[in-house]
């Protein structure tokens, strides 16, 4: 257990050294076979780029260092409460674990809470901000696209 406090107190103090830096407060650690793997700051404000939040570029960096897109077996220190595109990322990676020392709660005085990200997600598709519509369109000239892509996949092996 004091192992895992050092690495939520080393996320954290990542997150320092990138608010010292220009940046915003989250941090992020990978954790596997109890040693840390990758490390990563939000860099938003440095890249101009939405997605690049602590946690996915630790999960990129984790990646490249194991040589796999599968992170079964690893773990997530993160200074701050994921949002829901770090959590979708975290789950699709295989990851097993993450433990946060900064809630919603914590963060929504400072406007840095995703709960309303997770409260507009939560509801049906028709009920949420964002217009999503669900069009099935085919190639007729192409195969299935999942079957081709299944198909190659299996002739690569």
């Amino acid at each position: 257990m004091e192992q895992n406090m050092d690495f939520l107190r080393h996320a954290i103090e990542l997150a320092y050294a990138n608010v010292e830096a220009g940046g915003r407060p989250f941090g992020a650690v990978i954790v596997k076979d109890g040693r840390i793997i990758a490390s990563a700051v939000n860099e938003i404000v440095a890249t101009n780029d939405p997605t690049a939040h602590a946690e996915l570029l630790a999960i990129r960096a984790a990646s490249q260092q194991l040589r796999s897109a599968n992170l079964e077996g690893c773990s997530v220190f993160a200074s701050g409460h994921p949002c829901p595109m770090c959590m979708g990322a975290m789950r699709m990676a295989g990851i097993g674990a993450i433990t946060y020392a900064y809630s919603n709660d914590d963060g929504a005085p400072f406007g840095l809470s995703t709960a309303d990200a997770y409260a507009d997600l939560a509801k049906p598709f028709t009920e949420q901000s964002m217009a999503i519509k669900h069009i099935p369109t085919r190639i007729e000239s192409r195969p299935e696209l999942y079957a081709d892509w299944k198909r190659r996949q299996a002739a690569a092996t």
